[in-house]
């Protein structure tokens, strides 16, 4: 047995210790849909819920690791049983952060260029009139 924020830190769940326990203290951190300390224990079958707004992650404890692992490992110590909803939330929430550059603000990345020229195809894209005296 092994406290619940050495355990979220041990299989990568918080970068830091200290923020496991700062999530179990402020009630983000749940087992078996209860708000539990950092010092409680974690035994093999829990169910761990981590409300990280607006998503609540749920996770399986597997087995418990002596020492922090290898990201590779972490599937033998835990199983995400995050719900189907939840995760479409995430997928929801990822698409929306790709599309919050304003329109027409900046210049655009060499990817979206790209698209542009495919789709405009091999035509002039920047727009000079003559009368500017500006000469490509």
């Amino acid at each position: 047995m092994t406290r619940i924020d050495k355990y979220l830190w041990f299989v990568r769940l918080f970068k830091t210790r200290a923020k496991a326990s700062e999530a179990c203290g402020k009630g983000r951190v749940m087992v078996e849909n209860t708000p539990v300390k950092a010092s409680r224990a974690v035994v093999i079958g829990d169910t761990i819920q981590i409300k990280r707004p607006p998503v609540v992650y749920t996770f399986r404890v597997l087995d418990i690791p002596p020492t922090r692992i290898g990201a590779k490992l972490v599937e033998q110590f835990l199983q995400n049983i995050t719900s189907p909803d939840q995760l479409e939330l995430i997928e929801a929430i990822r698409i929306d952060r790709q599309n919050q550059r304003a329109r027409g603000f900046g210049r655009p990345t060499k990817r979206e260029r790209r698209d542009l020229e495919a789709f405009f195809g091999e035509q002039q894209l920047y727009f000079v009139d003559e009368d500017d005296g500006w000469e490509l």
